[in-house]
């Protein structure tokens, strides 16, 4: 490195590290009371599990003695020895539609105990970290298993905000979609274009062993954590109709994606510090959540060795779906719906008959009120202090109020879950609701990558390929076309509709 170079790099690291050191001067003036959760101390851990399964197989009048681990684990490799002992049985297999009860890795990230209403990140309760901590410390403590002392948290600020640029074939890929494109969809190209412009970091062409490298790895950990509120800025600013701006590196995480958003190229422009904090606490709630349903597809396609771009394109493709990562837009709708307070009752007794939705209630973990949730709502006080109460949220309170005291849903353990509250946060911050699964995606960056790191590490990590229980017809031969007959009750392809245009140029003579 040239002296000049030298120079420039100090230069850009005390910039940092002044603007890191402004904002702690300025946290108390942003700073939001949160109530901590005392019960999440108070749970003590399950103990040592460990065990063994007797199992009776009454077909064959066989005794298998299954062992069972610390963590109250079996193996289902071990089920396979229970067969029949005829030659087309292979052993049992584990039927798990939705993997209801598989664990298909072991993992230290977080924490979750749906029963109690518990979450946490490296074993600290998500209500203290939402209280005292930021997103850019919490993705460090995610990543690398402990909270960053003073020197380590600077020097991570300062690799994240320089490699927040995105590569200018990035912009322009991104401005040439449709302007009505859907943010989500356009996350998702940007992500996986990625892998195009980091070629160093492919192991389809560096070999498999360029993960092995430390270096390597933070490298892209630091690419994907910068670029990733970059390249969602950009989503936005194109629906909008408008070009993109460069990030800031004199800023907060949250606040250098406001920046992004808000400033039209001002470089003089500083968003509400409250409105930053509200959105950094919303990162950190939406940092990390064990296997969901976009972990797992990073993790999947991890296993294969493909890239960490894809990896994460494929994951946010899974948030993209809206029963995961849509589920706050929603509540908006169903609150759209009730319009006013008068009609809950109303409303209550058509979801008791099964003839309306409770979107935002209810969670595939939580059995008891969401941790998140909890946070969320003093959130959003905090935010309509700021820009204007939204008027849903009367309805949203009293529609919980009316639930919590209903035994239709506390018999049936149906709580608020996270994204009950968020939404109203993301509407009345001025967010369009196709824009709300990529605030969701920008911190869960964090969880993907972390998961990403820690199965590249863990012995037992292997290529991902689930069992089927093949249901189709035995055996049948080929049949030549002349030969056979169409079946009624067969399925078969659907009619497609053909375009006018498509008419127009069939009617043509061809001459």
């Amino acid at each position: 490195m040239s002296k000049s170079d030298s120079s420039i790099a100090a230069r850009g690291r005390l910039a940092v590290l002044t603007a890191h050191l402004a904002a702690a001067t300025c946290l108390d003036a942003a700073t939001i009371s949160l109530e901590a959760n005392c019960v999440s101390a108070q749970v003590p851990p399950p103990g040592n599990l460990q065990g063994s399964l007797t199992v009776v197989d009454e077909r064959s009048g066989k005794k298998y003695k299954i062992p069972v681990s610390e963590n109250g684990t079996v193996k289902s490799s071990d089920f396979k020895k229970i067969t029949t002992g005829k030659n087309e049985d292979k052993g049992l297999k584990l039927y798990d539609p939705g993997y209801l009860n598989t664990a298909p890795v072991k993992s230290s990230i977080s924490y979750i105990d749906g029963d109690e209403g518990i979450l946490r990140y490296r074993g600290y309760p998500i209500e203290e970290l939402a209280e005292s901590s930021t997103f850019v410390e919490v993705a460090y403590l995610i990543m690398y298993g402990n909270l960053p002392s003073a020197s380590q948290l600077a020097d991570w600020e300062f690799a994240i905000s320089q490699h927040s640029a995105v590569p200018q074939g990035i912009l322009d890929i991104i401005q040439a979609m449709p302007h009505d494109a859907h943010p989500m969809g356009v996350l998702v190209s940007a992500m996986s274009a990625l892998s195009i412009f980091h070629p160093d970091a492919n192991p389809a062409l560096r070999g498999q062993e360029i993960y092995k490298s430390k270096q390597v790895r933070d490298k892209q950990i630091a690419r994907i954590l910068g670029k990733a509120p970059t390249i969602a800025a950009a989503a936005y600013l194109r629906l909008a109709g408008r070009p993109p701006v460069l990030p800031s590196s004199n800023l907060s995480y949250a606040e250098n994606f406001l920046y992004m958003l808000d400033s039209l190229g001002n470089r003089s422009y500083r968003p509400n510090p409250r409105l930053a904090r509200v959105l950094d606490i919303l990162f950190i709630l939406h940092a990390e959540h064990e296997m969901n349903c976009s972990t797992a597809a990073a993790r999947h396609l991890a296993s294969s060795g493909v890239d960490v771009y894809t990896a994460l394109a494929g994951a946010v493709g899974a948030l993209y779906g809206p029963l995961h990562g849509g589920a706050n837009e929603a509540v908006l709708k169903m609150l759209n719906e009730i319009g006013t307070v008068d009609n809950i009752p109303d409303f209550i007794e058509g979801v008791k008959n099964r003839k309306r939705k409770m979107s935002g209630f209810g969670h595939r973990v939580y059995k008891n009120y969401d941790p998140r949730a909890k946070v969320i709502k003093k959130l959003a006080e905090e935010v309509f202090s700021i820009v204007g109460r939204d008027p849903l949220i009367e309805v949203a309170i009293a529609l919980e109020k009316a639930a919590l005291s209903d035994e239709y849903f506390v018999r049936r353990k149906l709580y608020p879950n996270v994204d009950f509250y968020s939404g109203l946060i993301y509407r009345a911050m001025g967010f369009p609701t196709e824009f709300f699964p990529v605030l969701f995606a920008i911190p869960r960056m964090a969880g993907y990558l972390a998961h990403w790191r820690e199965s590249l590490d863990d012995p037992d990590t292997k290529i991902m390929r689930p069992q089927q229980v093949y249901t189709g017809e035995w055996l049948r031969h080929y049949m030549p076309i002349k030969e056979r007959m169409q079946a009624g009750n067969i399925d078969q392809l659907g009619q497609v509709s053909v375009s006018n245009a498509s008419k127009r140029r069939l009617a043509g003579s061809g001459l």
